[in-house]
């Protein structure tokens, strides 16, 4: 087991000094406690309590919290699961409330007794998981994916299943077709994006801007969604939505104007969970087991802890489910 001794000993610092680094004493130098840290995380060392050692592992928002979406709560929930037969407990932080002035990630992660982190993220806060990444301690990153940091990223690949989906609704005679994106950026999104686009040019059919939209991941961005869609000169006969929420928020809108689905306008979703079974009609939807990611983001987790991860798993795929929301191209009411 890792002490502040061996730190010491490894370092070539006085005891002292090392508990000093940890305690986050402002007298440290920069280079010292990034030496110290280093040592500290390379030896698995996780801080004490009470003389009692503590077993967290978190859950951390680098951003945004989105602890109501239907991905989260699988995801979390698929990370419970996993962690079920081992002596660890969760947690949830938020960074921006959690750490202390001055104080580092593995700083903040130690005097937490936190062994290892999810760490969920965006292109706007991928910079902080590379800190925490680059400082040596153990995490794993789920909805980006870092260049140079393959091992340490669990995602869904959903670009090839997104094409699918778009070339689903050309072979019901779609020509308009539009897709909505999260209005943040993440990895995720932009494969969706990347499949919409290619569907369409191996199609022949051109990109048009103006389909290419953006809405919140939530219902009242669907709603939004389709209020643009109906007040549009020449609108698309169906769309593509890659969030659920949106995805459902934007078919109960949708009726509610009186729009039929599929006869005005077919909707492919995207769905994290079960929510495309309980739509009405039942959705066409791209669909990822969250659930799953949730589980081998603790798989990896658990072996970046032991020190014993050696190559990089290989992304499990998102695939597309034909149900009632969409049908051949019909005459726009």
């Amino acid at each position: 087991m890792s002490t502040v001794r061996s730190i010491a000993k490894q370092t070539g610092v006085s005891i002292a000094t090392v508990s000093r680094v940890l305690n986050n004493h402002p007298s440290v130098s920069e280079e010292l406690r990034n030496k110290v840290m280093s040592a500290a995380n390379s030896r698995r060392y996780v801080s004490t309590v009470g003389k009692r050692e503590t077993s967290n592992i978190a859950y951390v928002y680098t951003g945004d919290a989105s602890l109501g979406s239907p991905f989260d709560s699988a995801l979390l929930e698929g990370v419970y699961e996993a962690l079920a037969d081992s002596n660890l407990n969760l947690m949830i932080l938020d960074l921006r409330r959690t750490r202390r002035n001055g104080e580092s990630y593995s700083q903040m992660f130690q005097r937490l007794g936190v062994r290892g982190a999810v760490l969920r993220t965006t292109h706007g806060t991928r910079s902080i998981c590379e800190k925490i990444l680059e400082q040596g301690f153990p995490a794993v990153v789920v909805g980006d994916r870092l260049a140079g940091a393959e091992t340490s990223c669990v995602y869904c690949e959903s670009r090839s299943a997104s094409r699918e989906a778009v070339e689903h609704l050309v072979s019901l005679g779609h020509r308009r077709i539009a897709i909505s994106i999260n209005i943040v950026e993440d990895s995720d999104h932009q494969d969706r994006l990347a499949g919409y686009r290619e569907a369409l040019e191996d199609h022949g059919l051109d990109i048009d801007d103006k389909l290419i939209m953006r809405a919140p991941g939530n219902r009242q961005g669907g709603s939004q969604l389709i209020r643009r869609i109906v007040t549009a000169v020449d609108r698309p006969t169906a769309i593509y939505i890659t969030d659920p929420m949106a995805a459902v928020g934007a078919m109960y809108e949708a009726q509610k104007m009186g729009l039929r689905i599929p006869e005005d306008l077919s909707i492919v979703g995207f769905d994290d969970s079960e929510l495309r079974q309980t739509a009405l009609p039942t959705m066409t939807a791209v669909c990822q087991d969250a659930n799953g990611l949730g589980r081998e983001a603790y798989r990896v987790l658990s072996e970046l802890i032991k020190d014993r991860l050696n190559e990089e798993s290989k992304p499990p795929t998102a695939w597309l489910e034909v149900h009632e929301s969409t049908g051949p191209v019909g005459v726009t009411q």
